[in-house]
């Protein structure tokens, strides 16, 4: 009989992954402070979002590569990226308008993130292999928490900053400096509390996982099924301040920005007390479904009686993430056992890579025409999502 988990273990991952993925929207949170103070580009939300994507892509497919999470132990790992990407965050508050050096500091935090989220995962795995997948919704609930957490942060601050800050910091400085603290005790609270738990040395990434994605049907579907959902998520998370800010201002922005983004925690979580019932699959086509026609419904909405447009945003958040842990589900389920791995890392890359285009197409967009006829077209990724995870209802999920 294996022996029993120590309590601590999920709480400690869990809230070191929210701590550590707090890093990914910090610019974005405190970004009309830097538009204001530095006279930005306007294309300057695209390519700071644009630089973390790209940064964690290229993360990704070095640390499996190298395979340094085999190689090292993982919590270690994670402590070395959480304590770096906390460290080229904070620089960012020191920085006085040098745009291409912020734009450096983004992909660097991008880079090591891919050492902050998938090892976080494999450390969870390691301590789980049964009940893999409710500690996967918490997990990945916490990573989308840990997203909305610098719009909450900069909520906060205010416009004139927090009465306790002190040393002259603006409320943008604040913000930084604090996900900066917060990331780094994430990584050492891991590296603390969680012993060593092997899973036995992973398999190298393998070339010939990539035919697997489109020659199996079954994992075919679960994968672009994944791939429509990553064209609408971060270009959402992008936008949902815009989106709000033709409402609203100010610090109103923010705090309706984290709840937007924190209810995805929600159905990540909520979303697993249906798997059970209902299968992965389902659970997945639902909530992509849900998120599609908030997309479709953009148009009315905007303009709608303000209780309807916070409904709206919320159910929007909230749908747009928690099918997350079910296409991670999935795709593990579905994939050839002995090349597992190298198919989660693939469809990582490939599914920030759609990520990344989608940025640049729906903010760029957003600059030329109104939202009313931008938000409806993010409808296209997840509508072609439910049709290619058709094969998945063929068949018991």
């Amino acid at each position: 009989m294996a022996p029993a988990v120590p309590r601590r273990i999920l709480p400690v991952i869990v809230l070191s992954q929210f701590a550590g993925t707090s890093l990914w929207f910090a610019v974005n949170a405190v970004l009309p402070d830097l538009q204001r103070g530095w006279a930005l580009p306007p294309a300057a939300l695209a390519s700071l979002t644009t630089a973390v994507q790209l940064g964690f892509v290229a993360g990704t497919l070095v640390f499996a590569l190298l395979t340094l999470a085999d190689r090292f132990p993982p919590t270690r790992v994670f402590l070395f990226c959480a304590l770096a990407a906390a460290a080229c965050n904070a620089a960012i508050a020191a920085l006085d308008g040098q745009y291409a050096l912020l734009l450096a500091l983004r992909f660097a935090v991008g880079f090591l993130l891919a050492g902050i989220y998938p090892v976080g995962m494999k450390i969870a795995a390691s301590w789980y292999r049964e009940g893999l997948g409710a500690a996967l919704g918490v997990l990945i609930g916490a990573l989308v928490l840990g997203t909305a957490l610098p719009h909450g942060l900069r909520a906060l601050a205010g416009e004139g900053g927090m009465a306790f800050a002190t040393g002259g910091l603006q409320p943008w400085q604040w913000v930084v400096l604090s996900v900066s603290v917060l990331a780094a005790l994430g990584g050492i609270a891991t590296a603390s509390l969680v012993p060593e738990h092997r899973m036995g040395a992973g398999a190298p990434v393998r070339l010939r996982a990539l035919s697997a994605l489109w020659r199996e049907p079954r994992l075919r579907a679960s994968v672009f099924g994944y791939f429509g959902h990553m064209w609408e998520l971060y270009s959402l998370y992008v936008l949902v301040p815009v989106v709000i800010a033709t409402r609203h201002a100010g610090t109103t922005v923010s705090a309706l920005a984290f709840w937007t983004i924190a209810a995805g925690a929600l159905g990540c979580a909520g979303g697993g007390l249906f798997v059970r019932r209902f299968g992965s699959a389902r659970v997945a086509r639902w909530q992509l479904a849900t998120s599609g026609a908030c997309c479709v419904l953009a148009p009315a909405m905007l303009s709608a009686p303000q209780p309807l447009f916070v409904a709206w945003l919320l159910l929007w958040g909230l749908s747009v993430a928690g099918d997350s842990p079910q296409f991670s589900a999935l795709t593990a389920r579905n994939a050839p056992p002995e090349v597992v791995g190298s198919v989660l890392t693939f469809t990582n890359c490939i599914g920030f890579a759609i990520s990344v285009a989608s940025i640049e197409v729906f903010v760029r967009a957003a600059q030329a025409w109104p939202l009313a006829a931008v938000l409806p077209w993010l409808a296209v990724g997840p509508l072609l999502g439910v049709l290619a995870m058709r094969p998945l209802f063929r068949a018991a999920p």
